[in-house]
């Protein structure tokens, strides 16, 4: 019998109250992970993120207000105590974010979550190189970095979108027995920016003109 793999369908988020509230990495931090527990109390959140409960309070609050996270029905009694639980908005799809918006105000937005959004991806990696348990090579490697530039077809670029998209659908999934790796993948594909043609933006100039010639003076007869 062939296993299906379950279907990425984002679920978009371009609204600029929503893109600045995730400008803040801890907020991305909460979101992702409340993504792939499915949902979580702030005790857990606090463990996996390795931070004190009482820090993580007003960031889950604002991500309330701004509808990226919801608080559920039903609380969790654990040691003898009951916690509220959190989801995303839409725990059946994954945030992702919308570019297509290109107002001044959500394009701001945007470049201060994606920024911070790296840095963080550099904290992550710096953590990550210290741990000497960590896999560096291999098969089951955990821990990898680079950059590639390069020429693409239209087909090719169609091609790199959809191993992105299984990239995402691989860690969207939540957590099982045997699933039991917390990862995370940040990436960035750009356009590469390109100086004008040498040629086309030098300045126009008149071409040259041929060497005069000269009448020579006549010999003597």
């Amino acid at each position: 019998m062939t296993r299906r793999t379950a279907r990425y369908v984002p679920h978009p988020v371009d609204r600029p109250d929503q893109l600045r509230a995730l400008a803040s990495t801890v907020r991305q931090d909460i979101v992702d992970t409340v993504q792939a527990l499915g949902r979580a109390s702030v005790p857990e959140l606090a463990r996996h993120l390795s931070r004190e409960p009482d820090a993580l309070y007003y960031h889950v609050r604002a991500l309330l207000e701004v509808g990226l996270l919801v608080r559920l029905p039903e609380d969790r009694v654990q040691g003898g105590r009951s916690e509220a639980l959190y989801a995303t908005a839409r725990p059946d799809r994954r945030l992702q974010l919308d570019y297509r918006r290109r107002d001044g105000k959500t394009r701001a937005a945007l470049e201060a979550l994606v920024g911070n959004m790296l840095r963080s991806a550099h904290r992550d990696f710096s953590a990550a190189s210290k741990d000497p348990g960590c896999v560096v090579a291999g098969p089951r490697r955990e821990l990898w970095a680079g950059r590639c530039k390069g020429w693409l077809s239209a087909a090719e670029l169609e091609r790199c979108n959809a191993l992105l998209a299984e990239l995402t659908t691989l860690l969207s999934s939540v957590r099982t027995p045997r699933r039991d790796r917390l990862a995370t993948l940040q990436f960035l594909l750009a356009p590469a920016r390109q100086r004008p043609d040498a040629a086309a933006s030098a300045p126009h100039r008149r071409p040259a003109r041929p060497p005069s010639k000269r009448r020579s003076p006549r010999s003597p007869p």
